[in-house]
């Protein structure tokens, strides 16, 4: 059986909550994220990253953290790899619609659950009105849990 949406990668997985002509229209023109990091140890901290030189392919994605700012990592990415990043298997994931708080407003989000048996459980939520990166994510380990929140989206 073949699929024409565009938001199904493949056999075994869920679809994704973006095609990857969804990211490249909120992301082309470029825009910068910054979130906090909180690890399970309680450390926190800032970090970035920032979409530029966006064409039809893809776009330059620069990333750092805020206590490093002359850190920058930088790589060509394209919209099609971005979208692959939500691509969660039928079988270990289970996805629902969630409403969180966050510093970005209220959100109703898409929420996908994992349970891989070679990775840790993990949370993602992305909101229909960000399309890209989720706006919050959790990974739990022995350790405790780690999360990720976008904590501002400005367009460049």
């Amino acid at each position: 059986m073949t699929t024409d949406d565009p938001h199904v990668l493949g056999p075994g997985l869920l679809p994704t909550p973006f095609s990857a002509a969804q990211i490249a229209a909120s992301s082309r023109a470029g825009k910068e994220i910054r979130m906090r990091v909180e690890l399970a140890d309680g450390t926190t901290f800032e970090r970035f990253s920032r979409f530029r030189d966006g064409d039809d392919e893809g776009a330059t994605l620069e990333q750092w953290r805020a206590d490093a700012a002359d850190a920058v990592s930088s790589r060509r990415v394209t919209w099609r790899e971005l979208q692959e990043h939500a691509a969660f298997p039928v079988e270990t994931t289970v996805a629902s619609v969630d409403t969180v708080d966050l510093p970005l407003g209220r959100l109703e989000c898409l929420r996908y659950d994992t349970a891989a048996a070679d990775e840790p459980p993990a949370t993602f939520w992305f909101s229909p009105e960000h399309p890209g990166m989720p706006v919050r994510y959790e990974v739990r380990t022995d350790a405790g849990t780690s999360r990720t929140t976008v904590e501002e989206i400005r367009a460049l």
